[in-house]
């Protein structure tokens, strides 16, 4: 029997009883799509989260204030201790490095903003001019703050591109002035509409000077301190020297955390990473629930099939030949379930995207090989036990529809 033969015999089976067949393929794509979508969204997770950090900018070596120890928190926390704060100085100091290009200093509070009747609650980041090449902005219209000493606090206010529309509509922003607490600031630009970015919104934020924010909302520490190195090699020089030069203004203490964004971006890479393969496993084991679902269904077809099988092997085919016959039944079933599964699974991938355009879903290669590749293997590892009962029936007793 060629191999053509045993493809249209395998074929003819499954015809003969539809819907066994249907039910038999509905379950194998199931199972495939479910791998699909599944490592489709974690690796959409992962990408997400990628883009989100690499949206803050590139070559960054992040610093905060307090030092956070292997478990998660500062030994001075347990004792009550409020971390050291960094200061407009600290952030200075940083650009003595020789592996620093620029600094960003950032401290963060919230207040009203108003505009003639308009007024509503917002976000200010007290920082300074580099802060619009560090964080990767764009201006919509005007200017940045103005360069100089991170000390100057005039009253100059850029507004996100929400923010704007709030108070001023369609009306020219810049120039104007708006009341920021109790102080009266002029506008100075209106960032170009960017969204969300590791869920901080900077369409709905005001950016001040540093040294105007600590005096509008009475305080004198940073929040965070971003450096930007050199070049890509410089991150990790970069972060030594940054360390190095607060371990010496700090009295030679490790108060602070120094990061950088390579390895922030590692990290988040392999734990999304890790739950892909966990999700794409879960959903594998349905594939496993098809596959017994097949030997189930198989063993009852060879029960149904005595006769013909008995008929085959009394016109001479030898075992390894009735084997061949369900292992092709097997195949052809399993391969025709994962193509609907794969078209199920991309359908969903698709309407995903479609509901979620921010989260980059997609099905891995690897994933949908693995897909294909589990769902033949054990649609054929399942047919092994049906495939060699049928082979070791005697043709006497099968003739007989013993």
């Amino acid at each position: 029997m060629k191999g053509w033969d045993v493809l249209q015999f395998a074929l003819g089976s499954l015809r003969g009883s539809r819907t066994r067949t249907l039910l038999m393929m509905l379950a194998m794509s199931i199972g495939v799509a479910a791998v699909v979508i599944l490592t489709g969204l974690g690796d959409g997770a992962r990408r997400y989260v990628i883009n989100q950090f690499s949206s803050l900018g590139t070559n960054l070596v992040i610093v905060f204030p307090g030092r956070t120890e292997t478990a998660g928190v500062g030994p001075g926390m347990l004792l009550g201790q409020i971390p050291r704060e960094l200061s407009l100085e600290d952030a200075g100091a940083l650009l003595r490095s020789r592996h620093v290009r620029r600094i960003a200093p950032l401290t963060v509070g919230s207040t009203q903003i108003s505009h003639g009747a308009r007024n509503r609650e917002v976000i200010v980041l007290g920082s300074s001019a580099d802060l619009l090449t560090v964080r990767h902005m764009a201006l919509g219209q005007g200017q940045f703050l103005p360069a100089g000493s991170l000390h100057n606090s005039e009253s100059v206010i850029v507004l996100g591109a929400k923010l704007k529309q709030a108070l001023f509509g369609p009306e020219q922003a810049v120039g104007m002035t708006v009341r920021l607490g109790d102080r009266r600031f002029r506008v100075l630009g209106v960032l170009a509409s960017q969204g969300e970015s590791m869920g901080f919104n900077t369409d709905e934020v005001a950016i001040v000077p540093v040294a105007a924010a600590h005096q509008l909302f009475n305080t004198s520490g940073l929040f965070r301190v971003l450096v930007e190195a050199k070049s890509r090699e410089a991150v990790l020089p970069a972060k030594q020297e940054v360390e190095n030069i607060l371990y010496v203004r700090h009295n030679n203490e490790r108060d602070v955390t120094v990061i950088t964004q390579d390895a922030v971006l590692a990290t988040f890479d392999r734990i999304l990473h890790a739950l892909t393969l966990a999700v794409g496993g879960i959903a594998a084991i349905s594939l496993a629930v098809a596959g017994v679902l097949i030997m189930n269904v198989m063993l009852i077809a060879v029960s149904q099939r005595v006769k013909e099988i008995g008929l085959l092997k009394a016109l001479g085919a030898p075992g390894w030949q009735i084997r061949n016959l369900f292992f092709a039944e097997a195949v052809v079933l399993s391969g025709l379930g994962s193509v609907a599964g794969m078209v199920l699974g991309q359908l969903g991938v698709r309407l995903i995207g479609h509901l979620y355009p921010s989260l980059p879903v997609a099905a891995p290669w690897w994933a949908i090989l693995a897909a294909l590749g589990t769902s033949l293997g054990t649609g054929v590892l399942f047919s092994v036990w049906p495939a060699r009962r049928a082979a070791r029936l005697d043709p006497v007793q099968a003739l007989s529809g013993r």
